[in-house]
Order: C-alpha cells, then sequence, then structure tokens
C-alpha cells in the first residue's frame, strides 16, 4: 500500500521557491539532495521573517537532528515549488516540523516529511529551552491534532 500524500490543508505556514536548472540531475528530475534544501528554507525562512532567529547573532540555535522525505511525484525544472510546514511536536527544547513540497498548483504533496531542530546555547552547543518569542511564534503553525 502506498502512502497518502499530504494535502496542502495540511500546512500552515507556505513559501514559493523557484526550482533551478542545476537542480535537475542526469535523470531528468529535481535530485532528492534539493528537497532537504527546501525543508532547511522553509523553517528558517519562517523563523528569521517572524524575527525570532538572527542567524548570526542570537544566543539560541536549532540544530537539525532528523530528517526524512518520502518522493511521491516528481519535480523537474522549470517546476514553481511551494513548500509547506507545520509544527506537529513542540517540546521544551525541540520542535518537530512536518514539511510539504507541491508542484506547480498541486493540492497533493510531491514529496513530505519531516525536520526536528534541537535548540541549543550557541557558545556551549547543549540543550536549552527553546526561547518564549520562538515557542509563541512555532504554537501559531502548530496542527490542531498535535
Amino acid at each position: 500500500m502506498g502512502l497518502e500524500a499530504k494535502q496542502r490543508s495540511d500546512f500552515r505556514h507556505f513559501l514559493n521557491i523557484s526550482t533551478r536548472w542545476m537542480d535537475n540531475d542526469a535523470y531528468g528530475h529535481v535530485n532528492n539532495v534539493v528537497y532537504y534544501s527546501w525543508f532547511d528554507t522553509v523553517v528558517n525562512q519562517f523563523l528569521i521573517s517572524h524575527g525570532v532567529l538572527d542567524i548570526e547573532n542570537s544566543p539560541v540555535i536549532g540544530l537539525v537532528i532528523e530528517t526524512q522525505c518520502n518522493y511521491l511525484d516528481s519535480v523537474a525544472f522549470p517546476d514553481m515549488v511551494t513548500a509547506g510546514v507545520s509544527v506537529t511536536k513542540l517540546g521544551n527544547s525541540s520542535v518537530r516540523y512536518e514539511v510539504g513540497i507541491f508542484k506547480n498548483d498541486a493540492t497533493s504533496a510531491s514529496a513530505q516529511g519531516h525536520f526536528v531542530h534541537v535548540y541549543v546555547d550557541r557558545v556551549h552547543r547543549r540543550p536549552t529551552p527553546i526561547p518564549d518569542n520562538m515557542r509563541a511564534l512555532l504554537q501559531t503553525i502548530q496542527s490542531p491534532s498535535s
């Protein structure tokens, strides 16, 4: 039995991303590593654009400890993609994001997976509680079922 594709309605924040010629691999579709870049981009764009993460100065930073992706439909340049993200687990120092990649105007995901950040002190790299302003923002994209 195949994996059921998530729908756009399963996600709370979206970012439009243009594929690039260099994203295609020898098989004529976007290479798998590019999808992980899109996951990283949609999560960090959300945090940075809302002012809760300063990549150069924030005392608390998120380190990726786990990521996973299932590929359901091929994407290739010059497709446009929309990356959708929601929070499905919000712990003391960790966050699990669910991410969907939607090709052009599709309502079903072409790829989907998750991305886990553990928040650490920038200097000592030890887990630390998620700052209150970041926690409040993450709650705005938290899935109702989580």
